[in-house]
């Protein structure tokens, strides 16, 4: 009467039945890795392989490759700011004067535009009270120079002015001081760019410093080859200051020095050689050895 149906007795259950789920669980079929699949892969066809990717969640290889980018500051500046010449103002009743005062007037409604962008990120962005932000990271950035504070220095310069800071002085010490301010630095400069899409926008600006500064600069042998420690010197730069605005964590790092042209060209390092040593010809020496006479006792012994 029970042939072919499952009959389960008193004594055939389990005493704990509300586990049955997980005393099922505890066996798991595990499916191994098949280690000679690669010998055997060339003998498979293509439609074969498909199915064993798709089987294993194995994307299909493209025939090119991808690489992630991370693109953290601008490979240069972008409407660079043209100072002056002789960094002073025409008069405006002059043509070069009134020249000057147009092109002042159209750099700066583009410049106040790129502000207002700024703020859309930054809503206490301004522009005289960032010019002594800039100051205080031109100081650090510089005293992490010369003290060869790189991971400092990564925070302060950008990666286009790393390598302009730091490949000439490698082999060299540095000593630099910042004296004082001759004029208050001021925001001369400022412009907004986007990369690859529209969310991604880069802004640069360009401060005006007029400053009192010694700089020394010795080789590896300890011997003077560019300024002097004791002699202060007035500088006027333009240095250009870059953040990513995207990033909610970027920061304002220096990016570049403008240079114009009409600058005259700085005074050269001294170089250093080694001092080659003099090379001394050597005379032949004549031979003055006498030959020696044997004694008498040494002739008598042979």
């Amino acid at each position: 009467m029970n042939a072919g149906i499952q009959v389960r007795e008193r004594h055939t259950k389990h005493w704990a039945p509300a586990f049955k789920k997980l005393r099922r669980l505890k066996v798991q079929k595990v499916k191994l890795p098949n280690f000679r699949e690669e010998d055997t892969i060339s003998e498979l066809t293509p439609d074969q392989i498909r199915s064993r990717m798709k089987e294993q969640g194995i994307l299909p290889p493209r025939s090119w490759m991808e690489r992630p980018i991370t693109i953290s500051a601008t490979g240069a500046v972008f409407e660079p700011y043209i100072p002056p010449e002789g960094d002073g103002k025409l008069s405006s009743l002059t043509l070069g004067g009134a020249k000057q005062s147009m092109e002042f007037l159209s750099k700066k409604s583009k410049s106040m535009l790129a502000v207002r962008k700024i703020r859309s990120f930054e809503d206490s962005f301004s522009p005289s009270t960032f010019a002594e932000e800039a100051q205080d990271i031109y100081i650090k950035a510089h005293k992490a120079l010369v003290e060869k504070d790189y991971d400092t220095l990564h925070q302060c310069v950008t990666e286009l002015c790393f390598p302009l800071m730091t490949e000439d002085l490698k082999m060299c010490t540095t000593r630099w001081q910042f004296l004082k301010s001759l004029e208050p630095p001021r925001v001369v400069h400022a412009r907004c760019t986007d990369i690859i899409n529209k969310e991604n926008i880069f802004s640069q600006v360009t401060v005006r410093f007029h400053t009192q500064q010694t700089l020394a600069v010795y080789d590896r042998f300890g011997r003077l080859i560019y300024g002097s420690e004791v002699v202060a010197k007035d500088v006027v730069e333009y240095v250009v200051f870059e953040k990513h605005l995207a990033n909610s964590y970027g920061l304002w790092r220096i990016h570049e020095k403008i240079i114009p042209d009409w600058m005259p060209a700085r005074e050269p390092g001294r170089k250093t050689y080694v001092q080659q040593k003099p090379v001394v010809e050597s005379e032949p020496v004549a031979d003055t050895t006498v030959p020696a006479t044997p004694t008498e006792q040494s002739a008598a012994v042979a």
